[in-house]
């Protein structure tokens, strides 16, 4: 299918409002992004929204919780790590869609902002995110929660952590109830095709991709399933997956083989692909009709599989 036309105009939006040279200093880019011209929507109104701190292996960790106004008690979690290559962006910036979520679901959402690369490489971040969820299940009951129907989710490299997190979760025998991915990245593999095909023009650029992976992972970590989970052995026993992809993104295939790789070790796999869509569209809702789609799709298919793990 052909880019569809709201894709293109957040595209061409982008391109209008500019922003500093990819050559230019980190901070530079920081800064650009923080103050980029906001596109995610509006942010529910039937939700709280807390700010606060927990104490991480390395740092303490700013935390964003968000729960309905009307919250039962015994409901399910979502714990969310932010997308932004490991290098940008904060949990604060997914107000929007968290809180659509969390008013869809009735569930609390725990956003955290874990330390960033290149500062901070790997497994720093992962380390941080895995911190968060055994804060949350450690919370429970404080939180309101039924420790058997948390899961985790991110979007991009979120997603990697979000799957990295539900990988060590098994490992650990913490039995989630989904791991939600959004068009992941979870492999090196630069040869997919979707690579080939959208390498530039399509908002996220396979040059860009390598260079948040090397800012992200020392050399030597590469073949670590906890920084790059496609490198996994063996994907037995993790949690159901529900994963959603965009057509016109260089990230579309690895996030396709990882849900076969899923399913072909016997994991749950509920996998969508949004025709003409880019990467990050989750986070297009005042621009984009189909992001505000993908939220309700999201919430939908968690909300079921927390339902299969009473």
């Amino acid at each position: 299918m052909t880019l569809h036309p709201q894709a293109q105009a957040v595209l061409d939006f982008r391109k209008a409002h500019g922003g500093p040279a990819s050559t230019a200093p980190l901070q530079q880019l920081r800064a650009a992004d923080l103050d980029a011209p906001l596109i995610y929507g509006e942010s529910a109104t039937d939700v709280d929204v807390e700010f606060s701190y927990i104490a991480g292996p390395t740092a303490d960790l700013p935390l964003l919780t968000i729960r309905p106004k009307i919250h039962k008690s015994g409901s399910g979690a979502l714990v969310y790590f932010h997308g932004g290559g490991w290098v940008f962006n904060q949990h604060t910036k997914y107000q929007p869609m968290l809180t659509q979520i969390a008013s869809e679901t009735g569930f609390t959402v725990i956003a955290v902002n874990y330390q960033k690369a290149p500062e901070h490489q790997f497994p720093i971040p992962f380390d941080d995110c895995y911190a968060t969820l055994e804060w949350t299940l450690a919370h429970a009951t404080e939180l309101g929660i039924d420790p058997t129907k948390v899961g985790v989710g991110g979007d991009s490299a979120g997603g990697n952590l979000a799957a990295a997190v539900a990988l060590k979760a098994a490992d650990q025998g913490i039995a989630l109830a989904y791991q939600m991915l959004i068009y992941p990245c979870v492999d090196t593999d630069y040869t997919n095709q979707s690579y080939r095909d959208h390498d530039q023009g399509f908002g996220l650029e396979a040059a860009g991709m390598k260079a948040c992976w090397n800012a992200y992972i020392p050399a030597d970590q590469f073949d670590n399933k906890y920084a790059v989970p496609m490198h996994a052995t063996s994907l037995k026993g993790g949690a159901p997956a529900v994963i959603a992809l965009a057509e016109h993104d260089c990230l579309r295939d690895e996030g396709a083989k990882y849900g076969e790789r899923l399913a072909d070790d016997g994991v749950h796999v509920i996998l969508k692909e949004y025709p003409g869509m880019i990467h990050g569209f989750f986070g297009h809702g005042s621009m984009v009709d189909e992001a505000y789609e993908l939220r309700r799709w999201l919430s939908a298919r968690i909300v079921e599989l927390t339902r299969v793990a009473q």
